[in-house]
């Protein structure tokens, strides 16, 4: 804990975050720090509160309810109040592998859950982490870990996204030789190139992977394993496969008017804006993907609030987002207490600035598109929208989202962004090991394990449950991790 009555002593006090209306006019990170001694005395508010819900990472009512990694949230918030940094600093590396990451990306699910939270507001534990990890990489803190002794073993990890990073890191650490295969030209997988720059600066990235080359670890990029190289050649030159490929068949929308031009999925579009931003060394913005043009972004998750941002940054004429489901409430309900996660509205960056810039809220809740129009060239120039309304199906008893008749209309629209979801992994990496997946086209393995259907071969993160957090990537990583060092060794100490 921090200061026994620091809760009562201090409101909660946010780090300086740059004004919509600057921050559009570039791709940089607008969130800022506070100072030390500031920083130290948000940590003091972090109270005795018995039960710290916000390291439990348990489920309830189907959503997770605090850190799935287990931090030892209110031990290192104690750290930090004290001013021993170096020692919160081992003390959150003991159960993270990345706090730079998650302090930047992650929704707070320890905030979620924090007691402070009940009554007034959370702890600033996300801001606390973010300041333990770049005191320690200020000062020389964050070293190359070379194991001192190799086991001989060697392990393929196929993709680099965070749950990769991070079941690579323990498997090193352990003594094992650890390659990394990436499909695409840089590390990173979804933090390279499925978040923007303005939320995760690509630096960061780059910063951790010197890290972990120095530390052993190899990277092999532009290689797509199950089209470059097969399951089967990796096998023989590897004891053991973790596929952490993540969850990357987007959810489509098959409605007429679908094969016109202009129209793309929101990771293929994201992708785009950070790879030109990156081989130009953010000298070339790519503008042409949509300025002057009416977008319209499908989906209303983190995702879909990325595409609005990123639009408005390339000069979006206008930027309309469609949500399926009703506007949340704005405050918790009954039926959804502390220390549920809260389903309550959100406004993100990218609607803030949408707002900022064309005077409305973006999105349209309770609507979904019935079909997009072409123009004599084949480019989406219109779509056609329908309003919702929930309807409980007879035989089920689900509630469905049904079309109300008379309410369709047309909007103009010269960019659509699909951002309706992920369908679970593509089925070449999945063929090429012949491992199963399951109903939900995920990686199969047994409850609560890692190791798939095919011997010596493990998964972890998007790949393995579903489309998820960054957090809960860290935290499949270094699960599978330890199950690979375990069935490698007989026993593990990860």
């Amino acid at each position: 804990m921090g200061k026994p009555t620091g809760f009562l002593e201090y409101e909660r006090v946010n780090g300086p975050v740059t004004e919509p209306s600057e921050r559009v006019k570039n791709f940089k990170e607008f969130h800022g720090a506070l100072k030390i001694e500031e920083q130290r005395q948000q940590a003091a508010r972090c109270m005795e509160c018995g039960v710290p819900f916000c390291q439990a990472g348990t489920m309830i009512a189907g959503m997770a309810s605090g850190c799935p990694l287990h931090n030892l949230v209110p031990e290192i918030n104690d750290l930090v109040y004290k001013g021993n940094w170096e020692q919160a600093y081992t003390r959150l590396s003991k159960t993270h592998c990345f706090p730079e990451f998650t302090s930047r990306v992650c929704p707070a699910l320890c905030e979620a859950a924090c007691t402070c939270g009940l009554m007034d507001a959370p702890v600033t534990t996300k801001a606390n982490e973010r300041a333990i990890i770049e005191y320690a990489y200020a000062n020389d803190l964050v070293k190359p870990e070379v194991p001192k002794v190799r086991t001989g073993k060697k392990i393929a990890v196929i993709g680099s996204g965070p749950s990769g990073l991070a079941a690579a890191m323990q498997l090193n650490k352990r003594g094992h030789s650890v390659t990394v295969y990436e499909r695409n030209d840089r590390v990173g997988g979804l933090l390279r190139y499925g978040i923007p720059n303005m939320k995760l600066d690509k630096s960061i990235i780059d910063r951790r992977v010197e890290v972990m080359k120095a530390s052993g670890i190899e990277f092999i990029c532009n290689v797509n394993v199950g089209k470059d190289i097969t399951g089967e050649e990796l096998l023989q030159q590897y004891d053991r496969i973790v596929l952490a490929c993540g969850a990357s068949n987007p959810r489509n929308i098959n409605v007429p008017g679908r094969d016109a031009e202009g129209i793309y999925f929101a990771v293929d579009f994201l992708k785009q804006v950070t790879k030109t931003l990156l081989d130009t060394n953010f000298t070339k913005f790519p503008y042409e993907l949509a300025k002057e043009k009416h977008v319209l972004v499908i989906g209303g998750g983190d995702t879909g609030n990325d595409c609005v941002g990123t639009s408005i940054r390339l000069g979006a004429k206008s930027v309309t987002q469609l949500e399926m489901m009703p506007m949340p409430p704005k405050e918790r309900t009954a039926a959804n207490p502390w220390p549920e996660w809260p389903k309550v509205l959100k406004t993100d960056y990218g609607q803030e600035e949408a707002i900022m810039k064309f005077g409305h809220d973006p999105r349209v809740y309770q609507t979904t598109v019935t079909e997009f129009m072409k123009n004599e060239e084949g480019k989406v120039c219109g779509a056609k929208i329908i309003s919702l309304a929930p309807k409980k199906d007879e035989k089920s008893g689900r509630m469905m989202m049904v079309p109300v008749e008379g309410t369709e209309k047309e909007i103009p629209v010269d960019l659509v962004l699909i951002a309706a979801g992920f369908l679970g992994c593509e089925g070449y990496v999945a063929e090429t090991f012949g491992v199963e997946c399951n109903e939900r086209t995920n990686i199969k393995t047994a409850p609560g394990a890692y190791e798939t259907t095919v011997e010596r071969v493990f998964t972890a993160g998007d790949m393995h449950r579903g489309q998820s957090l960054v957090v809960w990537a860290i935290a499949e990583g270094r699960a599978a991790a330890k199950a690979v060092d375990e069935s490698l060794m007989g026993y593990t100490n990860l």
